[in-house]
């Protein structure tokens, strides 16, 4: 990936900011995760490594995998937000996935006067920490937000992201990225005519 051209986390939920490493599917798609070491500075970037694991690399065939758990991601979760089913190898994709994230251990803290869970453990490698990213898309599959993803409704974007705005309106998965552009450019075709 180039070194100016930074990941987009702006989809709400981790399994959709997943989603959104492939770029421009309304053209021309886009790979941002070109390599495998792509793979392991995004899963790191996006908080799901424990701090003293040493990822190591992924396999070619890692990065394989990830494409095709992030594909299945995609068409479940766009799916369901308009109501159907994913289809039953997609859910095969996603449970292998789930299967390899590492087991949460409900344990508490006292934070602030209030008793919490701890906070959930992190990856010690790729399959891990993917499988960390299909839970999460496992858990948006079951809930009611699921109703609420949507695609950016830029002509220029196609990223995936959750609408918690009030209103449940929300057309732009940016309002400083693709909402004013999106704005800027109509009004700039409105006074040329």
């Amino acid at each position: 990936m180039a070194a100016n051209d930074a990941w987009i986390r702006d989809g709400g939920r981790v399994c959709l900011d997943f989603v959104n490493t492939l770029r421009d599917r309304w053209d021309v798609p886009r790979e941002t995760l070109e390599q495998p070491d792509d793979l392991a500075r995004w899963l790191d970037g996006a908080g799901l490594v424990a701090p003293d694991a040493r990822l190591a690399v992924p396999s070619d065939a890692a990065l394989r995998s990830a494409w095709l758990l992030r594909e299945a991601i995609d068409r479940a979760v766009l799916g369901a937000s308009e109501g159907r089913l994913p289809a039953p190898a997609d859910v095969d994709v996603l449970n292998e996935a789930v299967a390899a994230a590492p087991r949460p251990l409900l344990q508490l803290v006292i934070t602030d006067g209030r008793l919490e869970p701890q906070a959930e453990p992190l990856a010690a490698d790729v399959a891990a920490a993917l499988g960390l990213v299909a839970r999460d898309a496992a858990e948006l599959l079951l809930s009611p937000e699921v109703g609420r993803v949507r695609v950016c409704g830029s002509d220029r974007c196609a990223l995936r992201f959750v609408d918690r705005s009030q209103a449940g309106r929300r057309r732009w998965c940016s309002m400083t990225r693709c909402g004013n552009r999106t704005k800027v450019r109509r009004h700039q075709q409105r006074t040329r005519t």
